[in-house]
């Protein structure tokens, strides 16, 4: 076995340090970021996304440019079909983006917390409508926790908790066509603020023609707040892509939990927001229903085939 071969299966069987450090800041990047739109609430959101799409760009080009990637955006450039895919995967992000900024800013962080947890149980129930895969006994159980939790809460509310709903499902989406598109996660992330960029400065320069931007030198404070927007939005996606070749998927899943927690958390007791007894019970379903999600199906079949051997 070649050092090379041997390094890529000890990324894909172990752990490694570097792989969790880079996991961890990216998580925590991630967790911390309602504390920074709170910082800057009175811009709006669709303002917001446009300037983490035009400050991001330069990271993105300089992290391809030092892993030598370049090339692969002149030919994907080339390609009418993975221009078309990428289109439909930036339009995803930046809705999502958008959704989990103004959700913040208007005092529903909760409500971005549930989604986020609901997330990878969209999955599972996005790969069963879409692509027909059948789930395992535990898979049903954990989406049926996650309807039940959405259905007590709209019974609560009078209504559907569109924002929980609408924020996992622009991101499950994003993800199920982000894997099929035939591009590296690095490019494929430049490829996409590149797409998104002719919008996000026409946007912005319409702002200030109408003089109703933020982004005025008489406001320095609000130039270098926007200027942030970038590497908060590009950090921890990079770091994130890394991550991802240096350790277990499974270990992937476990800490992707960190964000939702930490937005709960400072929702609650920073932000203030009510956190009913409703609310409680709807949470507890769906860290129920994760509990369950993460049961091995292999765990299952060996309990099954223990109960099937007592009474055969």
């Amino acid at each position: 076995m070649s050092d090379r071969t041997a390094a890529k299966s000890l990324s894909q069987n172990q752990d490694t340090p570097r792989g969790l450090i880079f996991a961890v800041l990216a998580y925590a990047t991630w967790s911390f970021l309602p504390i920074y739109t709170k910082a800057i609430d009175y811009i709006p959101a669709t303002e917001l996304v446009a300037h983490r799409v035009i400050w991001s760009l330069p990271i993105a080009w300089v992290t391809l440019a030092v892993l030598g990637l370049t090339g692969d955006i002149r030919l994907a450039l080339r390609s009418p079909r993975i221009l078309l895919m990428a289109c439909v995967t930036a339009t995803l992000i930046s809705i999502n983006w958008g959704l989990f900024l103004w959700a913040v800013m208007v005092d529903r962080a909760t409500e971005a917390a549930l989604g986020y947890y609901i997330n990878p149980l969209m999955n599972i129930a996005l790969a069963a409508v879409v692509l027909r895969e059948r789930l395992n006994p535990m898979q049903i159980v954990a989406v049926s926790l996650a309807v039940l939790a959405v259905t007590i809460i709209a019974w609560d509310e009078g209504g559907l908790p569109w924002l929980s709903i609408a924020l996992p499902m622009s991101f499950a989406s994003y993800a199920f066509l982000r894997r099929t598109l035939p591009i590296g996660p690095a490019q494929g992330f430049f490829l996409e603020i590149l797409l998104l960029t002719p919008p996000a400065l026409a946007y912005l320069f319409w702002l200030q023609w109408q003089g109703v931007g933020h982004f005025t030198f008489d406001h320095p404070k609000d130039v270098w707040l926007l200027i942030a927007a970038g590497p908060l939005t590009a950090a921890p996606l990079l770091l994130f892509v890394f991550a991802a070749r240096m350790i277990r998927y499974s270990t992937i899943g476990m800490l992707q939990y960190i964000t939702p927690t930490s937005i709960l958390l400072l929702a609650v007791f920073m932000f203030g927001e009510p956190f009913s007894m409703v609310r409680g019970i709807a949470f507890g379903l769906i860290w129920v229903g994760l509990v369950v999600y993460m049961v091995p199906p292999s765990l299952f079949g060996r309990m099954r085939g223990h109960k099937d051997g007592q009474t055969g």
